[in-house]
C-alpha cells in the first residue's frame, strides 16, 4: 500500500516510510478480544491491549489483561473475505468481558484464510481463520483493500487452473475430495475448468490433443486420483512436446569386456558413438541441446510450449491407493494440504524418466515407444502385482495386498540382461570402496540409516542447477552430460526396479530408496536377484520399517545412474510404470532433471 503524506484514517495509520510496518489498527479479533493488528513487511501480527485504568485508545472501550503478540506470514495466507456490517456474536467475545459488551455491539468484519504448522507434524497443514472487525467500514476496507493487493502480486499463485477428477481412482473417492477442496480454490479466486473423466484414457487424449495457446491460458493442471492418473496425464502433457534424442538401445552394446566378477563393462567413447549415430529413428536429431515442441509451425499457428516450464505447474489432490507422489512432494496424503500447495503456488521441480520401448516381445518388429514415469518402474514382482491386481479391481486398494501376497507365494524369477551408466563420484573417488568381488566402486553407494537425509524444502542437491554442457548450454540427452561407463549385469532376477524419488508410502515409510531426491538427475537402480523365498521376505519386511535397511543384502544390487536398458531372456515381460501396466521385451529409460514442476515445497519433516 502506498502512503499518503500525513493523512489518517479513523482507527487506522499509516506509519513512518523507515518503519518496517506498513498499517496498524485497533481491531476486535474474535475468540480473543481487542487487539492492535500491525500489517509489518512480510506478516500480520497482533497483540492484546493492555488494560489501563484511563486507556482512550481501544474502539470498543474493551480492556484486557496484556498478552504475547500472535502473528501469521503473509506467504501463508490464502485469501480475506469482507463479511460487511453485522452483530457481534456472543461467542466469538471472551468470556472474561462479556459483560461489558452492549447487547447491540455491530461492527464491520473481515476474516484471513491461512495455514496453520503443527510444532510436532508440519507437513500436515491445517485451515486457520482471524476475524478481525471494527465499528468504522473505511478501515476494515483499507485492511482488506492492502490485504488483496499483496494476494494479487504475490508471485507464482495461481489464478486459473484445468483441474481433471478421476471418479474411480482408490475407493472411488475422487469427486468426494475435490468437493471437500473446492471452497479453499473458490475463497483463493482460482478459477477452474472441472473435467470429470468418464473412461480411461480420457485424460490422456485431452491433455495431448488441447491447444499450446489454450494450455498457456493455465498456470497449472490439477489431478485429482492417484498415481497412476497423474502418470496418465503426465504422458498426455509431454508425448507430443517433450522432444528429445531417446536413450541408447540395448542393441548398442556391442564392444565390452568381461571382468572376473562376471559384469560387462563398455568403452564410454564407443557408446556415445553409436548412440549419437543409432538408426532407431530418434525423435530429434541429437543436435538439439533444449527440449521444447518442435512443431515446424508459423507465426499464425499454435506457439510453442517451452519444456521444462516454470510458470506452468501440475497439482495433485491425493485420492488413489496409494499417493506416492503426494507424500514425496508434500510430506502428508491430506487433500487439504495439496490444496493449499497449489492455492499459495508452492513450486518444486521434479525428476521425470523417459521410457522408450523398443520391442513389445521377442519377435515383434523394433517399433519405439515413449512413456514418461514421475516415480517408479518396475518389472519381475513389481510387474507381476500389477498385472494380478487388475483381477480385483472390485477389492479397492486392498487388492494390492491380496495380489502382493499371491505374488510372493509364486516366488517367480525371470532372466534377464540390464546394462547402466556407472558415474564417478568425486566423494567415492576421495574415499575408495572395495566390493564382495574385489572391485574398486566408483557408482554412487547408498549411505548408511545415520546419514540419509529426507530430501525436502531447499534441499542444496535439487538446488543445483539442472544437466549441463562444459559449454554452459543445458544438455537434452542426459546420459550424454555424464561420464562414465556402462556395466552389464545377467542372471535372474525376483525384479528390477529403478525409482526416480524415494516412493514413500503407507507400506513403506522411508520408501523403496530412502536416499532418493526429487530433482537430483538420477534413477535409483535395484536389482534383486534370485534369492531362498525366507530371505526375499526378509528384504520385504525391512522395506515396512521406518528406518529399515532394504538394500542391505547380498542378493541386492542398487545403483544410481542417469540411464539404464533392459532385455528380457524369456517370453513374458511387463514392467509397471507409476501403477500402470507397460508390457515391454527390451527397452531403455533416461532422467530428466527437474523436467517439470509441482505445486509442492517438499515434505517439511
Amino acid at each position: 500500500m502506498e502512503r499518503e503524506g500525513n493523512d489518517r484514517i479513523e482507527g487506522a495509520k499509516f506509519l513512518p516510510d523507515d518503519g518496517p510496518s506498513v498499517l496498524n489498527s485497533n481491531m476486535f479479533l474474535d475468540h480473543v478480544g481487542e487487539v492492535t493488528l500491525t500489517f509489518n513487511s512480510d506478516r500480520l501480527s497482533w497483540k492484546l491491549i493492555e488494560s489501563l485504568d484511563n486507556d482512550n485508545s481501544t474502539c470498543l472501550g474493551i480492556k484486557y489483561i496484556s498478552k504475547a503478540a500472535t502473528e501469521i506470514k503473509l506467504s501463508d495466507i490464502y485469501a480475506i473475505e469482507f463479511i460487511n456490517h453485522g452483530l457481534v456474536h456472543i461467542s466469538s467475545v471472551p468470556r472474561t468481558t462479556r459483560s461489558s459488551l452492549r447487547a447491540d455491539l455491530e461492527m464491520y468484519r473481515f476474516t484471513v484464510h491461512g495455514v496453520l504448522r503443527s510444532k510436532t507434524q508440519p507437513s500436515p497443514w491445517i485451515l486457520t481463520t482471524y476475524t478481525f472487525g471494527h465499528k468504522d467500514l473505511q478501515t476494515c476496507q483499507t485492511w482488506v483493500n492492502g490485504l488483496k493487493a499483496y494476494l494479487n502480486f504475490e508471485p507464482g499463485r495461481p489464478r486459473n487452473l484445468m483441474v481433471f477428477i478421476n471418479p474411480r481412482s482408490g475407493k472411488g473417492n475422487g469427486c468426494k475430495t475435490w468437493e471437500a477442496v473446492a471452497p479453499i480454490f473458490s475463497r483463493a479466486k482460482v478459477k477452474t475448468k472441472v473435467i470429470v473423466t468418464e473412461r480411461a484414457g480420457q485424460a490422456n487424449d485431452v491433455m495431448s490433443s488441447i491447444s499450446n495457446k489454450e494450455l498457456s491460458s493455465y498456470d497449472g493442471v490439477v489431478v485429482v486420483g492417484g498415481d497412476g492418473f497423474f502418470n496418465e496425464i503426465l504422458n498426455g502433457f509431454l508425448s507430443p512436446r517433450h522432444k528429445a534424442p531417446n536413450p541408447p538401445t540395448p542393441s548398442d552394446f556391442n564392444h565390452s569386456v568381461k571382468h572376473n566378477d562376471g559384469s560387462m563393462v563398455h568403452d564410454e567413447s564407443e557408446t556415445i558413438e553409436e548412440t549419437h549415430n543409432q538408426t532407431d529413428a530418434p525423435l530429434l536429431p541429437s543436435k538439439q541441446t533444449t527440449s521444447t515442441i518442435s512443431n515446424s509451425n508459423s507465426a499464425d499457428e499454435d506457439p510453442d510450449f517451452p519444456i521444462p516450464n516454470e510458470r506452468f505447474r501440475f497439482g495433485i489432490i491425493p485420492a488413489g491407493s496409494t499417493d506416492a507422489i503426494v507424500i514425496c512432494t508434500t510430506g502428508s496424503r491430506d487433500p487439504i494440504t495439496s490444496a493449499l500447495h497449489i492455492v499459495l503456488g508452492k513450486r518444486v521441480h521434479l525428476d521425470i524418466a523417459q521410457v522408450v520401448r523398443w520391442k513389445t516381445t521377442p519377435r515383434s518388429d523394433v517399433e519405439p515407444c515413449v512413456r514418461y514415469a514421475a516415480s517408479f518402474a518396475g518389472y519381475g514382482f513389481y510387474g507381476d502385482v500389477i498385472t494380478e491386481s487388475e483381477k480385483y479391481r472390485w477389492m479397492g486398494p486392498k487388492r494390492y495386498d491380496y495380489a502382493g501376497t499371491m505374488v510372493f507365494l509364486r516366488h517367480r524369477s525371470y532372466e534377464a540382461e540390464v546394462a547402466y551408466l556407472e558415474i564417478e563420484s568425486d566423494e567415492n573417488n576421495s574415499n575408495p570402496k572395495i566390493n564382495r568381488q574385489g572391485r574398486l566402486l566408483r557408482a554412487f553407494s547408498s549411505p548408511s540409516r545415520s546419514e540419509r537425509s529426507v530430501c525436502r524444502v531447499g534441499c542444496k542437491i535439487c538446488n543445483v542447477t539442472s544437466n549441463q554442457t562444459s559449454t554452459g548450454v543445458p544438455c537434452s540427452t542426459p546420459y550424454l552430460c555424464r561420464e562414465g561407463r556402462w556395466v552389464k549385469s545377467k542372471g535372474r532376477f525376483l525384479s528390477v526396479g529403478a525409482a526416480v524419488i524415494s516412493c514413500r508410502n503407507d507400506k513403506a515409510p522411508d520408501g523403496l530408496v530412502a536416499e532418493a531426491h526429487l530433482s537430483d538427475g538420477f534413477l535409483h537402480l535395484i536389482l534383486i536377484r534370485d534369492c531362498p523365498h525366507a530371505a526375499y521376505l526378509w528384504h520385504l519386511t525391512q522395506l515396512t520399517r521406518r528406518g529399515g535397511n532394504p538394500l542391505d543384502f547380498k542378493f541386492v544390487e542398487h545403483h544410481k545412474t542417469p540411464a539404464f536398458t533392459f532385455t528380457s531372456l524369456g517370453n513374458e515381460s511387463v514392467w509397471n510404470l507409476d501403477g500402470e501396466i507397460f508390457r515391454a521385451h527390451q527397452l531403455s529409460a533416461q532422467v530428466f532433471r527437474g523436467l517439470v514442476c509441482l505445486f509442492a515445497s517438499g515434505p517439511e519433516v
